[in-house]
């Protein structure tokens, strides 16, 4: 495991307690072209709110912690 997979592994690891209050849960699927592809599972899988989660939620730690990702993207 490389160090920016292991920063995006940390940051998920916090965010999960979160997603599994809720009944969802986070799937780190790769990480290529500096993009990390992720698959939402549990209630978060089919939540309206999904995006919003993604974006303002696990992208925003993400690109503040590593700069090397420039976009999280759910995979479904």
């Amino acid at each position: 495991m490389d160090k920016i997979e292991k920063q995006v592994r940390d940051i998920l690891k916090k965010v999960r307690p979160y997603l599994n209050r809720d009944g969802g849960d986070v799937e780190l699927v790769e990480i290529k072209d500096n993009t990390v592809y992720v698959r939402m599972l549990g209630a978060c899988a089919n939540c309206l709110a999904v995006d919003e989660t993604i974006k303002n939620g696990i992208e925003s730690l993400i690109l503040e912690s590593v700069p090397e990702i420039i976009e999280v993207v759910n995979v479904k």
